[in-house]
């Protein structure tokens, strides 16, 4: 591999049902047709049960189809799957590797994803999240949840501060999970999987701090959000514009003065829920050639 661009970056997915096979698809095509340079990024498509959402019909040369072993988590921790893929993926790309790349299956790529691409000069990409739900507001003080989480990443606390893109909360660094690039040979993923696991077998942990619905199904963002604020100097921490990882989903929500008007003017988008029936996208201008592209793909 090379030193820059798709030679250097993988992204990678996971399908966990017949409905993120589709999103899978759907955001495959969107990176080939408007990914730029990282166009042709090799992409790894994780499936957790391919005896019953196969996704054998993705295969290409530069899609690598891989089972993941479902890890034995209590219930309630929806994205331990994720966890486990993002780790499982940082142990196999090759060295050359700078860039290896997270998305949400429910994700759109609409613009050349440039700042994906971490360089020499980030270790690490993505957004503040676009909620507080969890997140520790920077008044207050480090709470039971935090304070667990931080204790299994050897930190008390972290001078680290982001805004909530939607609801505008200044909270304690706590990052949205939807994409996120990292560079593999620092083991951020890796050391994610490892940090989760051992919450999740704290049983005072999750009969305590942790044992609410928000608090289990945020538990690996809060995990990997400790992780990049202890591990990660702040300046190799790349915090990416609004268009990247735009919540879609929550359009109604987003203050005015931060909504998107034009669907093509976003790099990423988050689309989890909303049509892509570009006839019924009444909440924001979608345009051609977009237009088309998506109009096309809802026929395939």
């Amino acid at each position: 591999m090379g030193s820059s661009g798709a030679d250097s970056t993988v992204f990678l997915t996971l399908v966990d049902n017949a409905g993120e096979r589709e999103s899978a698809r759907l955001l495959i095509d969107s990176i080939r047709s408007f990914g730029g340079h990282l166009s042709r990024a090799p992409i790894l498509l994780f499936e957790s049960d391919p005896q019953v959402t196969s996704c054998a019909a993705r295969a290409a040369p530069e899609v690598r189809i891989l089972p993941l072993a479902k890890p034995q988590s209590p219930p309630g921790y929806w994205f331990a799957d994720k966890v486990g893929a993002c780790a499982r993926a940082e142990e196999l790309v090759g060295p050359d590797v700078r860039s290896l790349v997270w998305f949400n299956p429910e994700c759109l790529v609409l613009r050349p994803p440039r700042l994906l691409d971490l360089s020499s000069s980030f270790d690490v990409a993505l957004r503040p999240v676009h909620i507080r739900n969890v997140g520790l507001p920077v008044e207050e003080p480090v709470d039971e949840f935090w304070r667990r989480v931080y204790a299994e990443v050897g930190i008390t606390d972290t001078a680290m501060v982001v805004e909530s893109f939607v609801d505008a909360r200044r909270i304690r660094a706590y990052f949205n999970t939807h994409v996120v690039a990292v560079n593999p040979k620092q083991g951020l993923f890796r050391r994610w999987r490892e940090c989760f696991k051992t919450l999740l077998e704290d049983q005072e942990f999750r009969s305590g701090p942790g044992r609410d619905d928000l608090h289990r199904v945020f538990l690996h963002q809060a995990v990997l959000s400790a992780l990049i604020a202890a591990s990660v100097k702040h300046v190799r921490i790349r915090v990416l514009p609004p268009d990247y990882s735009y919540p879609y989903n929550l359009q109604a929500q987003v203050p005015s003065d931060r909504r998107a008007r034009a669907l093509d003017e976003l790099t990423c988008v988050v689309c989890e829920g909303r049509s892509l029936d570009p006839a019924r996208m009444t909440d924001i201008e979608v345009r051609e050639p977009l237009r088309s592209w998506l109009a096309a793909r809802r026929r395939a």
